[in-house]
């Protein structure tokens, strides 16, 4: 007798639970450190995009799509929601109404990823662009602004409200060339191994280059190939 995954799943859906398992370990590491569960979102944002690049070299399996989108739920919605919880936590307690707010807001996120990658699954697979500010994105600019420096709770629980509202709407982002996600993922590397070097100088052009991305491709990005995995 055997698990029920053996000869369903492939090496990508390996990397893809593993991604998820990174999201939960996020979550218990913001109870401790802040900046050390930025550093594993990153890592499963790293992680994402290899299920892809490895989907695409092996081949992918039926469940490969939603087993994604589940993972991401993990990673991408539920830890980065929980990190500016934590940040809000060690900034402002728990005491007053800004920070029920900041929990009301982070649940929104996670709720916003989830029909995201709902609609995601179900509409846009097979396509060159996607609806909504892609949640691996959105974790990585709340990651990458922690590890940057930006230490306002202020700000950070403002940008996961505006994240979240943009993740549910049409505004189309087309996917990354290779090379393009390539180089995003040496970036976010960069940035989680040395998050302090040169005064947080990775963290900061990985925000930069996010935030490039979240503004300008919708309009000035766009490729005619297929979808990543």
């Amino acid at each position: 007798m055997h698990p029920r995954f053996v000869g369903r799943l492939g090496v990508a859906d390996a990397v893809t639970s593993a991604n998820a398992a990174l999201g939960f370990v996020a979550v218990v590491a913001a109870t401790v450190d802040v900046e050390l569960a930025a550093r594993l979102v990153l890592l499963a944002a790293i992680a994402d995009g290899l299920d892809g690049l490895l989907a695409r070299r092996y081949g992918s399996t039926p469940a490969g799509e939603h087993l994604d989108s589940l993972a991401d739920v993990a990673s991408f919605g539920v830890a980065p929601a929980f990190l500016v919880v934590a940040h809000v936590g060690d900034n402002w307690g728990f005491g007053e109404p800004r920070a029920l707010l900041a929990v009301g807001v982070c649940a929104l996120f996670v709720a916003a990823g989830v029909v995201r990658l709902g609609l995601y699954t179900a509409f846009d697979t097979g396509n060159a662009h996607t609806e909504g500010v892609p949640t691996t994105l959105a974790a990585t600019l709340l990651a990458a602004g922690v590890l940057a420096g930006v230490s306002d709770p202020l700000v950070v629980v403002a940008a996961t409200g505006v994240l979240a509202v943009l993740m549910v709407t049409t505004i189309q982002y087309p996917d990354l060339y290779p090379r393009d996600a390539l180089s995003m993922g040496f970036v976010q590397a960069a940035a989680l191994l040395a998050p302090l070097a040169f005064s947080r100088a990775l963290p900061r052009v990985l925000l930069a280059w996010a935030v490039a991305y979240l503004l300008l491709a919708p309009r000035f990005y766009w490729r005619p190939e297929g979808k990543r995995s």
